[in-house]
């Protein structure tokens, strides 16, 4: 298949993420597989116009608000009718594929809806804007075929009058390769909770530097770990308030850590606990799993999906920092032999999130092999 792939950020784009990652590796095994596979998507400072990136193509037009239309124009003069798939991925904004391109292979692709999220990422009044637009332009949309990765952004999907028998759903994917066998022995000897992740107020870290705070007046030997980086008002605020804990000798803030760290942070801390506003799977949490260490997340939006309760982990019903200090608390108390049993429920379910095995059931359904 000659594949175009529509979608504002790339995997060297700065501000690329969890989705930007599984496109990055969806593409570069169908290009193994012998399919073509082109991007089309937005500039950013300093980047190249066009290049090639493990074997697939990207074409970069414009910039953030902007490559919705130039990609349009960029289509019209450069590629119409050359390709046999088009993918639109949408990540806030959509292009619109559906008024200029007539191929009837065409799918949405969706890791999760923006909703709340709009009010995180987004400054007032494009924040409310965006909220009160979206169910607008999904409702324009609904007659698509859409792919996504977790049972919550297809239900989600419904809400906005997309039919559930042109929604599929392909499993996500790590690059990280998982234990060959859980050792307790690899642990902290101290109780330890990983926070992971970028630092920024969608995802939530006060939260659960909060619930530690509390935890911690429960479990004395409890320690944190926290490793990411980040910039602006909240994250400086974030910063301030690990230095002024009443439990700041028990907090170490590792900054960036390199993959080499976050593997061996994985392995050795006790759990990780992930507290976002909204995300499309939780590829950090099925990461953590991968290492032997359950995850403690809010009740959300694919960290429901990504998190079995009571199987490889523990999820909140109210989310709030007292309730994600009671999970710490009752995972910390927890008999050694229920624990590893916790941690090794982990570590096989995780082997079962392949990119290999994702890009097969995308190829499924894109040819026709697996209904939509």
């Amino acid at each position: 298949m000659r594949i175009l792939w529509f979608t504002w950020k790339d995997i060297k784009n700065p501000l690329a993420g969890g989705a930007e990652t599984v496109a990055h590796n969806l593409a570069k095994r169908l290009v193994k597989k012998g399919h073509q596979v082109t991007f089309l998507t937005a500039g950013f400072d300093g980047c190249k116009q066009q290049e090639e990136i493990d074997g697939y193509k990207v074409h970069r037009v414009g910039g953030r608000w902007n490559v919705y239309f130039q990609a349009y124009r960029y289509y019209n003069d450069n590629f119409k009718g050359k390709f046999d798939l088009v993918i639109e991925e949408i990540n806030t904004i959509p292009f619109f594929t559906q008024c200029y391109i007539k191929e009837k292979n065409r799918f949405l692709f969706f890791h999760q809806l923006c909703r709340e999220i709009w009010f995180f990422q987004m400054f007032f009044p494009l924040s409310l804007i965006g909220y009160l637009l979206e169910p607008v332009y999904l409702w324009l949309l609904r007659k698509n075929k859409v792919i996504t990765v977790s049972n919550s952004t297809k239900d989600d999907l419904g809400k906005y009058g997309f039919n559930p028998d042109k929604v599929a759903i392909i499993s996500e994917g790590i690059e990280m390769k998982p234990l060959d066998k859980f050792v307790y022995a690899k642990k902290f000897k101290e109780k330890t909770m990983l926070s992971l992740g970028s630092i920024r107020d969608m995802k939530k870290p006060l939260d659960q530097l909060h619930s530690f705070e509390v935890a911690k007046e429960t479990i004395p030997s409890l320690k944190l770990k926290i490793g990411g980086g980040g910039s602006g008002p909240y994250f400086e605020s974030f910063i301030e308030q690990i230095k002024k804990s009443r439990f700041a000798a028990d907090i170490e803030y590792l900054g960036r850590v390199s993959e080499e760290q976050k593997i061996n942070l994985m392995q050795q801390c006790h759990f990780i606990t992930v507290t976002s506003v909204k995300e499309g799977w939780g590829l950090i949490v099925t990461e953590a799993n991968s290492q032997g260490t359950p995850a403690l997340a809010y009740n959300v939006d694919g960290l429901r999906d990504s998190v079995k309760d009571g199987e490889t982990g523990f999820v909140t019903e109210n989310n709030s920092p007292k309730e994600l200090a009671d999970l710490i608390v009752k995972l910390c108390q927890l008999p050694e032999r229920k624990y590893i049993n916790l941690c090794e429920s982990a570590l096989e379910d995780s082997r079962r999130y392949t990119f290999d095995a994702s890009v097969e059931q995308f190829i499924a359904i894109c040819t026709g092999e697996k209904n939509v």
